[in-house]
């Protein structure tokens, strides 16, 4: 852990200087269009990825005037990991003049691995098997290779002046040369659950589409979304995916996510305590195994904290999360720790779980670095803990939610 730290240390440092030198020579607050985006060397880490390097760019700025216009991000990732995965991703947050439109990307093709468990929140940690219905088919660690191609545009028009937003998108996801595997040393054998969900609803085991439409309702209320002080968001999108747009299967989900910012303190805005409920729901069809609602495949993939990203999946998804973020500092704002709490559950008609039948801790800690003051752009590293010896370190930039 030493070790860690020293990178991470001197990882910030080289960030630091760079961003000092950027906002000497090209930002100003209160400009229009105010864009310029320069790639910087990356370092990164997660349990489901290893360390990642690579480069990486975020920016943040305005489409319009500052003071009636949100300001808009971008965040890109070109990294390589320490697990032989090629992470690359596009992430997106586009306000336009006087927030008339909002437009949120997510693009993505990963080359990547994870280990997955099976369904619902019991799902353990060693591999065994499925018990009492389907004795051979196995639960607990089973590794996946795969390939993921997404495709994610949402276009939101604001209504009137207020802070809502009404919109539609395009989703697409495919997923591509999946095999399934148990490490060399495993004595067991049997059916993987991937391939024994799949067949059982008519999927195909080795790659699988899922394209649709979805209609959306979005409050956008915090000051900036980003790193927020105050105020809350809330979104809900419906998402049809049926066949004629290229479905293996017709399905639809129900996303449901609220945040809520509260504001500690009038004179250190960041002593805050933040809160987030977010739910993924299964409607009606069948989703294949990939596409379940998961831990850690929200869009930023913070959801999960001292899991991995897939331990916990299924039909359906309930999870919340309360964080407090306070500065380390007297005066200045640099340095910020946090600590925080979440919970999830999930449901699976396979193994006949019900949601909040079980439900699955985390907690933690992390230190706050904020490189760019005035976009409130801040590196993020953070230690949590889970039940049954899960635990993981989350390197990353900008806040979790």
């Amino acid at each position: 852990m030493k070790k860690l730290c020293v990178i991470f240390i001197l990882n910030l440092a080289y960030l630091q200087l760079l961003a000092q030198e950027k906002d000497t020579t090209s930002y100003h607050p209160n400009k229009i269009n105010n864009f310029s985006i320069l790639p910087l060397p990356a370092i990164a880490y997660n349990p489901a990825n290893g360390w990642m390097f690579g480069v990486a760019a975020s920016n943040s700025w305005f489409m319009g005037d500052p003071s009636s216009t949100h300001q808009s991000n971008l965040v890109f990732n070109f990294l390589y990991t320490t697990k032989k995965q090629w992470i690359i991703s596009s992430k997106s947050n586009v306000f336009l003049a006087d927030d008339q439109w909002n437009l949120i990307g997510d693009w993505r093709y990963f080359i990547t691995s994870q280990p997955t468990y099976g369904l619902g929140s019991n799902s353990p940690n060693e591999t065994s098997y499925l018990a009492p219905t389907q004795s051979d088919v196995l639960v607990g660690e089973q590794q996946m290779d795969f390939t993921l191609i997404r495709f994610y545009e949402t276009l939101l028009r604001r209504v009137g002046d207020s802070e809502f937003y009404l919109g539609v998108g395009y989703h697409l996801d495919i997923h591509q040369k999946i095999e399934n595997f148990l490490d060399e040393d495993a004595t067991i054998t049997g059916e993987f659950s991937h391939d024994y969900y799949n067949e059982s609803l008519g999927f195909p085991t080795d790659s699988y589409t899922l394209s649709g439409i979805s209609l959306n309702a979005v409050m956008e209320n915090r000051d900036v979304p980003v790193s927020p002080y105050e105020k809350n968001y809330a979104m809900i999108s419906y998402k049809i995916n049926p066949e004629f747009l290229g479905s293996d299967k017709s399905s639809s989900t129900l996303l449901l996510d609220y945040r809520h910012y509260f504001k500690l303190s009038d004179t250190r805005n960041r002593h805050i305590i933040a809160a987030w409920a977010y739910g993924n729901f299964l409607v009606s069809g069948d989703l294949p195994y990939m596409n379940l609602p998961a831990i850690g495949w929200d869009m930023f993939g913070r959801t999960g904290r001292g899991y991995a990203q897939g331990r916990f999946r299924g039909e359906n998804m309930a999870y919340t999360e309360v964080e407090y973020r306070f500065p380390l500092q007297r005066n200045k704002d640099l340095f910020g720790g946090t600590v925080f709490v979440n919970a999830a559950s999930f449901s699976s008609k396979m193994t006949a779980e019900k949601l909040m039948q079980k439900i699955n801790p985390g907690y933690g800690l992390g230190l706050r670095v904020m490189i760019n003051k005035e976009k409130r752009t801040t590196i993020t590293a953070d230690y949590a803990f889970g039940q049954k010896g899960n635990s993981g370190f989350y390197l990353n930039i900008n806040e979790s939610f």
